[in-house]
């Protein structure tokens, strides 16, 4: 190649480069003003409702105090029909107190997590934080009415469940300024692991599996079935699970749902399950307002079956209106022991859909 040739080359690819460059300019260009007027920055008060999530070094806690003794008493009022009065209850979910001593407190470290006699693992034998209870508590409690407590309220509630694991005294008042010295009393505070990815983007990761390593899209419908011979060979399924949560083991005792024959009872049985997945409607309510997690559909849980219900107020004068009263005030009593917390936060015409819906299966 002559020199002529050469110098052409370079003038040429020198004319591509400015070329590529004016492209992109004008392509960058045009995607920056492509969008204008679409969307709003956030504004802080929408951005403070959001950003509520408390830090292990207290990043996030607001100003506030609360007692032991108001403590209690919000405990008895909102917290106890799950927990129980001590915090004790195993009833509906794992107790919160117990299984800590005073040398745990010192050490930092939970003995009777190693004791393979231990019968439960409680929530104060397991956090090693406090801002961990604090900031549950504040964004999900109580279960029936998340995000209802204020700030001085969740002090005095983790004062008092503090109070119970003897960590501070019955006339302790939590605070912002005093809670990071709490911190230093937690019974687990030195019993959690750094090493694993969740704490560093470089750490080793707890789970080592490739099943979804690729085509992760794909939806994949997981699901089990039993022959009618094998459903009950090792004993009724129903009484092995825990009594809390929306989805129960099937009653092993009895043939398939769907082979049962269409009694007033099983027909609604029958309904409350082949509705519970629907979108719309009564039972998509009774789901999405967590009824679900205390009532089946014909087995006792926490609370009376659908079917028990339909049965004891059948034909009863005011039975609509008496049950609506007793969903939005709560009531014990009837059916047990554990009390039916309230739901204020349903609407009237809310509580008649459901509690028709109970009472006729429409």
């Amino acid at each position: 190649m002559s020199k002529l040739d050469k110098l052409f080359a370079r003038l040429a690819l020198l004319a591509l480069a400015v070329f590529s460059s004016q492209l992109a300019y004008a392509q960058s260009s045009q995607g920056a003003t492509q969008y204008l007027g679409i969307g709003r920055n956030a504004t802080p008060a929408e951005v403070i409702a959001w950003d509520i999530d408390v830090r292990p070094d207290f990043k996030g806690l607001p100003k506030g105090s609360g007692s032991v003794e108001q403590g209690q008493a919000i405990w008895e009022s909102k917290c106890a029909s799950c927990h129980g009065v001590f915090g004790e209850s195993n009833e509906i979910f794992t107790p919160i107190a117990g299984g800590t001593t005073v040398d745990d407190i010192k050490t930092g470290k939970v003995a009777s997590l190693a004791d393979r006699k231990q019968p439960q693992r409680t929530t104060l034998m397991k956090v090693p934080t406090v801002s961990t209870l604090w900031d549950y508590i504040y964004r999900a409690m109580p279960w029936n009415a998340p995000r209802s407590l204020t700030p001085d309220e969740t002090y005095a509630l983790v004062a008092f469940i503090l109070s119970l694991g003897e960590i501070v005294p019955d006339d302790f008042v939590l605070s912002n300024a005093n809670i990071a010295e709490v911190q230093k009393k937690m019974p687990n505070r030195n019993g959690m692991t750094r090493n694993h990815g969740f704490w560093s983007v470089n750490g080793k990761p707890d789970v080592n599996g490739s099943s979804c390593m690729s085509n992760c899209i794909k939806f994949v419908q997981i699901g089990s079935t039993l022959l009618d011979f094998a459903r009950n060979a090792h004993g009724n399924i129903a009484e092995q699970n825990r009594l809390y949560g929306p989805y129960r083991g099937a009653d092993t005792t009895k043939p398939p749902m769907d082979k049962l024959p269409g009694s007033a009872g099983e027909g609604l049985a029958h309904a409350a399950d082949t509705h519970a997945a629907s979108t719309k409607g009564p039972a998509a309510l009774f789901k999405n307002e967590n009824c679900s997690a205390c009532h089946a559909s014909n087995a006792k849980l926490v609370g009376p079956s659908i079917a028990d219900i339909a049965a004891k107020y059948k034909d009863q004068n005011g039975a609509q209106e008496k049950l609506m009263a007793k969903v939005k005030n709560g009531g014990s009593g009837v059916w047990g022991a554990i009390p039916m917390p309230p739901q204020p936060q349903l609407s009237n015409e809310d509580r008649a859909i459901l509690v028709r819906w109970v009472l006729t299966g429409q």
